[in-house]
């Protein structure tokens, strides 16, 4: 048992944080360092050898016709080369980005044709954005796994030993009954460990690549598309915003503030700025600062990161905390098996040798001197195998076994729910998340926002788009600054067709608003040039562009939280163009018009602009730093954004607080908007609510470490918050005893996603930094589809929950009946081969028909699994005990008066023995059965409620039952039974049938509070050792 390791899990306040084998991450980053270092090597050595053919050649560019493949004007190796070595003369030699597009039949704006036979060409040529995977491991390699389990070898030497033995002493013809069916029945549990094993690994593997199928945009024929990763071209033009990894290797085209994170294949962490002098961009890296668009020339293989993926492997070994509780657990059990085994197996060899060991016959199974050596050595072997066998079935192996089948099969549902897991310990943890902290854009909203309201000139324009009272200079600079000030796009085909917006739900309503003025999109945006970008900041909440409109005239434009830019401005734009001062009176008519829009629930935007002169702005070398004016601003207007309530999210909510689960959003819109939707929502219900329910994330942040956690219990709405703010907020929830998810989508979320015990980002608008900073990814964006996940994560602690109950009572069971019969008769009822097919009952099958129950609402109407709760509750306590108890009583009764219930005095002994037996084993088995359907529902009186929505658990049922018939009436050769009556079957199925009403009586008896073994004084202070104390950490919190 590893202590260090269970410490580690058993450490409150680490419980539910996934606890790293520091050793394997060592050894995984030991080997990315070398590829990466191999990389270095190769790319220095390309470098060399092309310095030695530079100094004795030409430096000339070849010719682009000589060196074409396929059809294009460049080979695949010169593309590799030029990107792997950064090379920039090359570059220049092939006539800059624009001649190399032109070589890869690229339209730097529009992009490649995307059509079929083009794709096709291009990776004929260039190959595809994919690499070869490590294939998992075979087959075979479990099935040696499972062969590597001690007590399965030692049963098989004892197989070999008694198939020796029996040959030698009774002939083949009858002597390899006994060895055979040993060695049978341990390679029946191996070949089911094997294939259970495989089929959860094959599973995991599929959700790996599921993980690395990032979509991202790319330009086609013009227009804005998604693709998968893998389906990425040479030539394919790809936009790149802050937060998005690279996808492949290439060059930048045009960006603004454009600078990548190159740390994940240089090993530096260091933000590296790309412009037209560094256009070079590795695959892998992440976008830190800033959009752009790229031009892709090489993929897969042929890429730095393509080189890493292809040289190590997917498997993280992941093991989650309820993992190493249970084999803990299971090594705990395991050892009290195995000093009951060391005991059987002492009490059976004194009573064998001191001839107290009987026949059925009455006779003594060893005479001193009488006996040869091969029958002596058998009956030994006949005894320690016993013995190894009481190990077999007391080592609930099981249990990690159960964890991995019900994580695999959630993880698998889940998907289908529009959730991707990508950490195993976050399914566990889901299902005791206290309180989730939601952003409000597109996870309790629909994200489909259209611009409802506005107000500009002074005046509210009725409808938004009717520009009738504004000047035409007004409207050419609202246009102007709607065109340039954006990261989106709008494809405009043609023959007349609707435009089609492209980019972030915000812009594209404001696009979408443009349109409505009557903007033409590419024509305006060709009127002016922008000069410096500042993308838009979600500390600062604004987004700005300095356009060159003429020779001299440059024009700022500014768009952002609207009550942000009303304080930087200090005049605005009327009606018919003039500039007017902002006086106290007018400030407070643009709030009052915020306000009103934020009471309806708008998100409100203001467009504000500053003339400069084009002396103001510095030259082009040094514009990179040139921090774009914010003050002294003319106010153009604001706009509302309408973004409706998801259908459903009220229900969602109200079911979250029946679970026992505060839903808190935290959003960037200011406290009205927030107020709004969250009384839409149902995350409020008074609309007078004041601080701190309510509160702004500037005032929350401005508080001590103290009051923030005061604060931190009563918050429902946090309004104009920033990432920071969603940090603080998640420290203090989590310093309060808190299991905290929270969702997030930009790159500023990633730190709270990885603060959090639960990081759940935004499939769709979520960037890829966040998306690796999570544990979770909601692939709808869908706040339903997070409640969903709360139920699975439930359902996995509730699912291992059902199996301890039922591994345990099978467990105590088979003990106390091998014990008792072994000290008081020197024979045990349950030979080596009926406990090997009870293990495997208990162990595999029981693990696939438990760990795969499905969700239901019950597990929503009671509160969160607590991090301070014990694995086995006292309503479990209860459960097993009753039903082991009773198990022990009627076989322990059969054991001894066995002969006498059964009126078989007067047969023959030794067959009435083995009838007698063969019962035992027969209501021991059908009693499993039975108690399987008990802890299905350990808390709920109705036991076949839902049964009929699992239908794996029927079948493993029906399974068991069949080859229970088979065993008894068909292999009693293997077995050591007999075939048995109807009258005795139904016996059997009657007192194994006791079970059901006798757990219904059982679950009406109450359990109190206080964990069953803390009432042993089990407090464990200091540092104890010892096993007691080893229980006490397992069982209790």
């Amino acid at each position: 048992f590893k202590l260090g390791q269970a410490a580690l899990v058993l450490n409150a306040s680490r419980r539910f944080r996934y606890t790293l084998d520091l050793k394997k991450e060592a050894q995984k980053e030991e080997v990315i360092r070398k590829i990466r270092a191999q990389a270095h090597v190769i790319r220095a050595a390309f470098r060399f050898k092309e310095a030695a053919r530079v100094g004795t050649t030409t430096n000339d560019a070849p010719e682009a016709h000589a060196d074409g493949a396929l059809g294009f004007g460049i080979k695949e190796d010169q593309l590799t080369a030029l990107t792997r070595d950064h090379n920039y003369s090359a570059l220049q030699q092939y006539e800059g980005i624009s001649g190399l597009a032109n070589m890869l039949k690229t339209d730097i704006d529009k992009g490649i044709s995307g059509e079929e036979s083009d794709i096709d060409a291009r990776k004929n040529a260039f190959g595809a954005n994919t690499y070869p995977r490590k294939k998992g491991r075979s087959f075979l390699a479990f099935v040696w796994d499972a062969c590597k389990d001690l007590t399965l070898i030692i049963l098989m030497v004892a197989a070999a030993v008694s198939l020796a033995l029996g040959i030698y002493t009774e002939g083949i013809k009858e002597g390899w009954y006994d060895g055979a069916s040993i060695g049978f029945a341990v390679l029946l549990v191996i070949f089911v460990t094997a294939t259970s094993d495989y089929k959860q690994s094959l599973q995991f593997q599929n959700l790996n690549e599921e993980k690395q199928n990032i979509q991202l945009e790319v330009v086609r024929g013009g227009r804005r598309i998604k693709v998968s990763i893998f389906d990425l071209v040479v030539g394919d033009v790809v936009p790149l915003k802050i937060g998005d990894q690279v996808p492949a290797d290439g060059v930048l085209i045009s960006g603004h503030s454009f600078s990548i994170d190159e740390s994940s294949m240089t090993g530096e962490s260091k933000i590296v700025n790309k412009d037209q002098k560094s256009p070079f961009m590795m695959s892998g890296c992440k976008v830190a600062d800033g959009y752009g668009t790229m031009l892709v020339t090489a993929v897969g293989i042929n890429t730095e990161w393509g080189l890493l993926m292809a040289s190590i492997s997917e498997d993280s070994g992941e093991e989650t905390p309820l993992q190493v509780r249970l084999n803990g657990v299971a090594t705990f059990i395991g050892i009290i098996g195995l000093s009951v085994a060391v005991a059987v197996l002492v009490v059976l060899l004194a009573r064998y040798f001191t001839g107290h060991t009987y026949n059925p016959d009455g006779s003594p199974q060893y005479v001193k001197g009488k006996m040869g050596v091969g029958e002596t050595i058998r009956g030994v072997v006949k005894i320690f195998t016993v013995a190894v066998t009481i190990v077999v079935v007391a080592v609930p192996e099981g249990l990690p076994l159960a964890v991995t089948l019900t994580l695999a099969f959630s993880m698998r549902k889940m998907m289908r729910d529009k959730a991707l897991v990508r950490r195993l310990s976050a399914c566990e943890t889901m299902g005791s998340a206290t309180t989730i902290c939601s952003d409000k854009t597109g996870t309790l909203t629909l994200n489909q926002m259209t611009v409802v309201e506005a107000y500009f000139g002074g005046e509210k324009m009725d409808p938004p788009d009717n520009t009738q009272k504004l000047s035409a200079a007004v409207s050419t600079m609202i246009i102007e600054g709607i065109a340039q000030n954006t990261s989106g796009s709008i494809f405009e085909p043609e023959g007349g067709q609707a435009p089609e917006v492209t980019g972030s739900p915000t812009e594209k309503a404001i696009l979408s608003w443009g349109l409505q003025l009557g903007m033409k999109f590419s024509e305006t945006r060709s009127k002016s040039s922008i000069l410096q970008v500042f993308p838009f900041n979600s500390e600062k909440k604004r987004g700005g562009v300095a356009v060159q409109v003429g020779d001299s005239e440059v024009h700022v434009y500014w768009k952002g939280a609207a009550e942000l830019i009303l304080e930087s401005c200090t005049s605005w734009i009327d009606k018919d163009g003039s500039k007017q001062s902002m006086t106290p009176e007018k400030v407070g008519e643009f709030k009052k018009f915020i306000e009103d829009m934020a009471v309806a629930s708008l998100r409100c935007v203001a467009f504000a602009y500053r003339p400069c002169e084009m002396s103001d702005v510095p030259k082009e070398d040094q514009r990179a730093d040139w921090v774009l004016p914010e003050d002294n601003l003319i106010m153009l207007g604001i706009v509302g954004i309408k973004d409706p309530c998801r259908p459903g999210v009220q229900d969602s909510i109200r079911l979250c607080a029946a679970a026992g689960i505060k839903v808190r959003m935290v959003t960037g819109d200011n406290l009205q908007t927030a107020r709004a939707i969250a009384l839409e929502c149902g995350i409020l219900t008074d609309p007078n609510v004041s601080e701190p329910t309510i509160i702004e994330g500037k005032t929350f942040r401005e508080l001590s470490d103290l009051e923030r956690e005061e604060v931190a219990d009563k918050i429902s709405v946090m309004g104009r918050s920033s990432p920071n703010d969603k940090l603080l907020l998640v420290k203090a929830l989590r310093n309060r005893g808190h299991v905290v998810a929270v969702t997030g989508d930009g790159t500023n979320d990633a730190p709270a996603l990885h603060e959090a015990d639960i990081g759940l980002s935004m499939g769709i608008q979520g960037t890829e930094v966040a998306k690796e900073s999570s544990d979770i990814i909601i692939l709808d964006d869908n706040f339903a589809t997070l409640v969903r996940v709360v139920r699975w994560g439930r359902s996995v602690y509730a699912n291992i929950q059902k199996f301890i109950q039922f591994q345990l009572t099978v467990n105590v069971a088979a003990l106390i009946i091998n014990v008792v019969s072994a000290v008081s008769s020197g024979d045990v009822p349950l030979n080596a081969v009926q406990l090997l097919w009870v293990n495997l009952i208990m162990d595999t099958l029981g693990a696939l028909a438990l760990a795969t129950e499905p969700p239901n609402n019950h597990l929503m109407q009671r509160p969160p699994v607590g991090r301070r709760e014990p694995l086995i509750t006292n309503i479990m306590w209860r459960n097993l005990l009753i039903m082991a108890f009773y198990q022990v009583a009627i076989l322990l009764t059969l054991t001894f008066k066995g002969l006498t219930l059964l009126r078989l005095e007067h047969d023959n002994p030794a067959h009435a023995e083995i009838l007698k037996n063969t019962f035992i084993f027969n209501t021991f088995v059908l009693c499993q059965v039975f108690s399987e359907f008990n802890a299905r529902k350990p808390d709920e009186l109705n036991i076949f409620k839902g049964i009929a929505g699992n239908k794996l658990f029927i079948a493993i049922i029906a399974i068991t039952v069949v080859l229970q018939v088979l065993i008894i009436e068909f292999l009693g050769k293997f077995t050591t039974t007999v075939r048995l009556s109807w009258q005795l079957w139904l016996v059997s199925i009657g007192l194994a049938f006791v079970s059901w009403p006798l757990a219904l009586v059982g679950k009406l008896i109450p359990v109190p509070d206080r964990p069953f073994l803390d009432m042993f004084t089990c407090c464990c202070p200091g540092k104890k050792e010892g096993m007691f104390h080893i229980a006490c950490f397992l069982f209790l919190p």
